[in-house]
């Protein structure tokens, strides 16, 4: 496995890593029709969207790492209740 993608596959540097498998698993299921899976497109993008608020804020508020561990992320998920996404 590459170096990138094996950067793309750790949980605590990419918070949308079930989303994207969800998304490529339907390609594969629908034989690469995206019409068919645009409902995982929009959950991996509004994910991405989430996640993104969330490190710009981290940023300017000086906490390192910007993007949240896993862990911390799990934490922010259950103090909102439900997945924002």
């Amino acid at each position: 496995m590459s170096r990138k993608l094996q950067r793309l596959r750790d949980l605590d540097i990419n918070p949308c890593l079930a989303e994207t498998d969800a998304s490529t698993k339907c390609m594969d299921e629908n034989n690469y029709n995206k019409d068919m899976c645009s409902i995982y497109f929009l959950r991996y993008k509004s994910c991405r969207k989430f996640w993104n608020g969330i490190m710009m804020q981290r940023r300017k508020d000086g906490i390192n790492p910007a993007m949240p561990t896993a862990e911390e992320r799990e934490e922010i998920l259950a103090s909102i209740g439900r997945i924002p996404y």
